[in-house]
């Protein structure tokens, strides 16, 4: 196999017709800065993002390089196939759920992060505490997605993963530095209209390939492999479930969801925005399906891939660009990478801009600098995206451990955050006791439960716990149930402090964390010597 060269061409156009829009749209926010808040132009757009650039920028988040890889995939294996496809849905009912439940809350109280709320409730250092898992989710998608961006070019144009990881980042790295969440919304806009007229375009040379059975035959059929249409299997339905549910509540509690309505111009144009971008998700994950499809009913022996089949070497989550590289001419296949490129960029940057975002806000400006300016906060944000991005490239390079770190840090984001959220916003009476012990509990019996992926063995056997292939696997819902465990440890715990402590069962002086809202202040108290009439002043501690 040669260098590609019209591909690689064809991509460095894209790359800069994309840091060009970027660099225009930092242009347009820098003259629309005036008389705006600068922080609050970078992180949330002057909260003046139009309804059409909203909606694409908050289905571009979401249809990103795993999205349309992973869909892809799933419907390839003979395991899953297109029943075990939970994500297009999954996302659909998140949109709505975020906009009907969460979005007035957030806007009502002109929060910035989803870290606000719980910094408010809880207090700074639970802040910090919980800013770790959302922290590492951004990081290790950003790195999941730039090796993924890697292995594709890898295929199609017979680069080095490693120079199309560097490319990729550094293109990210730089619009988004100048131009904050303008700039990922105009690129946005133009990645998504990208990803959608490169597959379609594919998909019909895909389908009539001679090597290819009709994907309508092959879906109930078995063919080459089982029917890709597949079955769920009664012993998996409650990790079917599971996972069903973690893909809509754990997709809710994100910066990434939260920085896209927080920035449109009103809270009915956010609901809005909310609502369509998930049916855009859900229609965009069409042509995956289909190209899965083909996947599965291609006779991979009458290609230059040969045998054996992309499953057999352990390739299937490359079976996209392989499509497009092995049953589609050339110059297709190009327009097919550029899909998958535009993919990756329209989800990285959302999630480099996400991390600096809240390490700015919530944890320079509201901990570590309170008394910081407004240039100072923009410099932090921009030095931290550099940060986070050049760690997250490191990470990208160490592409299967850093795919099972984002799906278990994904997973903390569920257990942990999604029941401190849903407490902040609507259980008022929790406090930082109650949040703390939910914290460590949700930690504590996820880490238990084990994770395959990372060779760590469960210590918790739950319900239909069984040993497959020398490594034991969680049938039960356990993350459903520790997400719900969590959130009745927090409210529990929450009102057995304040009962403890208003009924003076423990001394009011151990409420560190002050949660019966009472003012403590200094009086002075002086004192008479009875038998040499000296006066002296002690300070004694009054509670109002």
């Amino acid at each position: 196999m040669v260098l590609n060269i019209p591909g690689l061409v064809s991509l460095s156009v894209f790359f800069t017709f994309t840091l060009a829009t970027g660099i225009w749209a930092s242009w347009k926010s820098k003259k629309d800065q005036q008389n705006r808040n600068p922080t609050e132009m970078a992180l949330v757009g002057g909260r003046n993002i139009n309804v059409c650039i909203g909606l694409f920028t908050a289905t571009a988040t979401w249809v990103g390089g795993a999205y349309i890889n992973g869909t892809a995939e799933i419907v390839y294996l003979p395991s899953k196939g297109l029943l075990w496809v939970q994500a297009p849905l999954g996302f659909a009912l998140s949109l709505v759920i975020g906009g009907f439940f969460f979005v007035n809350p957030m806007r009502s109280k002109s929060y910035m992060t989803v870290m606000d709320p719980l910094q408010e409730a809880y207090g700074n250092v639970m802040g910090s505490l919980l800013f770790i898992p959302p922290l590492l989710g951004e990081m290790f998608w950003f790195a999941a997605i730039l090796a993924s961006l890697g292995a594709t070019m890898r295929v199609i144009l017979d680069i080095g993963g490693s120079l199309a990881i560097i490319l990729s980042a550094s293109t990210v790295i730089l619009y988004t530095l100048l131009g904050g969440l303008y700039s990922v919304a105009y690129t946005d806009v133009i990645q998504l209209v990208f990803i959608t007229l490169s597959l379609w375009v594919c998909i019909p040379f895909a389908m009539v390939n001679s090597a290819t059975e009709s994907i309508y035959y092959t879906a109930t059929h078995k063919y080459y492999q089982d029917p890709w249409i597949g079955k769920i299997e009664k012993l998996y339905l409650g990790r079917w479930l599971d996972d069903f549910f973690y893909l809509v509540l754990g997709s809710i509690p994100w910066q990434t969801y939260f920085q896209r309505v927080l920035s449109a111009a009103s809270p009915g144009q956010a609901r809005f925005i909310s609502y369509l971008s998930g049916l855009g998700c859900f229609f965009m994950a069409i042509p995956s399906v289909l190209i899965g499809a083909v996947a599965a009913s291609t006779d991979w022996n009458q290609t230059s891939y040969g045998l054996p089949s992309p499953h057999e070497r352990g390739e299937s989550a490359m079976v996209l660009p392989f499509v497009l590289h092995y049953l589609c001419p050339a110059y297709v296949s190009i327009a097919g990478l550029g899909a998958i490129a535009a993919a990756a960029m329209s989800s990285a940057d959302s999630a480099l801009l996400s991390a600096s975002s809240m390490f700015a806000h919530n944890i320079y400006r509201k901990i570590l600098r309170k008394q910081a300016t407004e240039g100072e906060i923009l410099w932090a944000m921009r030095i931290s995206m550099l940060v986070f991005g050049a760690g997250a490239a490191g990470l990208a390079f160490y592409s299967s451990s850093v795919y099972d770190l984002w799906f278990l840090s994904g997973e903390l984001v569920y257990a942990l955050l999604f029941p401190q959220l849903c407490c902040a916003l609507f259980v008022p009476s929790t406090n930082t006791y109650g949040s703390a012990a939910g914290f460590f509990i949700g930690l504590l019996l996820r880490l238990l439960a084990g994770e395959p992926a990372l060779k760590i063995p469960p210590v918790i056997h739950y319900p239909g716990c069984t040993l497959m292939n020398g490594t034991y696997t969680q049938l039960f819902p356990y993350k459903t149930f520790t997400v719900l465990l969590t959130l009745g440890t927090i409210v529990a715990v929450s009102y057995v402090a304040v009962v403890l402590f208003q009924r003076n069962l423990l001394p009011r002086r151990w409420d560190v964390c002050n949660v019966l809202g009472e003012t403590r202040s200094v009086v002075p108290l002086r004192r008479v010597d009875k038998w040499t009439g000296t006066q002296t002043v002690a300070l004694q501690e009054n509670q109002d």
